[in-house]
């Protein structure tokens, strides 16, 4: 990079020729030239105030020239540090300083410099961005595309269930279609989490009553669970409630993804707790399946509990999560209690 004219090497040259020049002057002129004054030389004590007099000058414009260079420097310096207050408070980037590109001083070379940081971040976060587009239609396309292989599995699966063949047969035919429909809930949990983090579900918190949602979500679960044999347990207060910061849709679809949690690796539990505590402000979902290490959580609810976690990040909750053999328990809420396992405590029969 250029080398321009340097800022302090002026200043110190401007002092330099303030703070010799005049007494080199005032030698010279004394030696050579003499002063009178009504031809009369001046005396000791004239002398002396002439000299105070330079020297005064040299200290007055001393302070005056380095009070204006500070005052310029502080200027310039100050619209850096606007230019870089205003995006740490709005989060974005900041707009190019004006740089004089025939002085290019150390300011202005910062402020270059500055300014080519901002070009590389902008077109950074512009490729993250194409990026993640292409990435999230790829998802989209994939989800879509092997829906139709699945369907021809599936159709040739039930066309070979209509055929005369051994229990061995039909115990793999019965595992091929629970493949095959696992493989389509994870598509659509791949999909449903594409569509969220690319902004497609809009984001539109309200002041949520957070007991009359957990009743409705219970409500329409109530068949489903019902149809499995699970037992529901639900504690949910009749009159008091307490009200969150929230997307009432987005709420709607984390609790579905817990129920449906359940009904997909702990349905051999027979049990779901659904609780909800007014005291501590939190949502409770616990079952007593095998556990999240001993069941299928580990190969397929990984996609399903990202866009949880996601959804509840956005809303500003936290989820907590405790497991062991004798089932899992799911807590949300602002600020989960420090220990879960107190929790379980209340639930009947953990």
């Amino acid at each position: 990079m250029k080398q321009g004219r340097s800022l302090f090497r002026r200043y110190l040259k401007v002092h330099f020729m303030f703070i010799f020049l005049p007494p080199m002057v005032l030698i010279i002129l004394s030696a050579f030239v003499g002063v009178s004054v009504n031809e009369v030389t001046l005396n000791t004590l004239n002398q002396f105030y002439a000299v105070l007099f330079v020297f005064g000058f040299i200290i007055v414009a001393f302070v005056l020239i380095s009070w204006l260079f500070f005052l310029k420097l502080r200027k310039r310096l100050t619209g850096l540090q606007e230019a870089m207050a205003f995006s740490a408070e709005h989060s974005s980037f900041p707009q190019p300083v004006p740089v004089q590109s025939d002085r290019m001083d150390e300011i202005d070379q910062l402020g270059r410099s500055f300014n080519w940081m901002i070009r590389q971040l902008e077109d950074s976060r512009a490729r993250e961005h194409e990026e993640e587009w292409l990435r999230h239609r790829l998802i989209a396309n994939l989800s879509h595309d092997l829906r139709t292989p699945l369907t021809i599995l599936r159709g040739h699966v039930t066309r070979l269930n209509r055929e005369s063949i051994s229990s061995e047969g039909q115990s793999s035919l019965a595992e091929m279609d629970h493949t095959i429909t696992r493989a389509g809930e994870l598509m659509d949990d791949l999909f449903a989490y594409t569509l969220l983090t690319s902004g497609k579900h809009p984001f539109e918190p309200a002041s949520t009553d957070i007991t009359r949602l957990v009743r409705a979500s219970v409500a329409a679960w109530y068949a489903v669970f019902e149809e499995q044999d699970i037992q529901i347990d639900a504690d949910l207060p009749a009159e008091k409630t307490f009200y969150w910061e929230a997307d009432p849709k987005w709420l709607t679809r984390v609790l579905d993804n817990l129920f449906q949690n359940i009904i997909r690796h702990a349905a051999d539990g027979k049990y779901v707790y659904i609780a909800v505590d007014i005291e501590k402000e939190i949502i409770l979902v616990a079952d007593k399946g095998p556990g999240m290490e001993n069941s299928s959580y580990e190969r397929g609810a990984g996609i399903g509990l990202s866009a949880v976690r996601f959804m509840l990040e956005k809303m500003k909750l936290v989820a907590g999560f405790s497991s062991d053999e004798n089932g899992t328990s799911v807590t949300i809420g602002k600020a989960l209690p420090k220990s879960n396992p107190e929790l379980n405590g209340r639930i009947p029969g953990m």
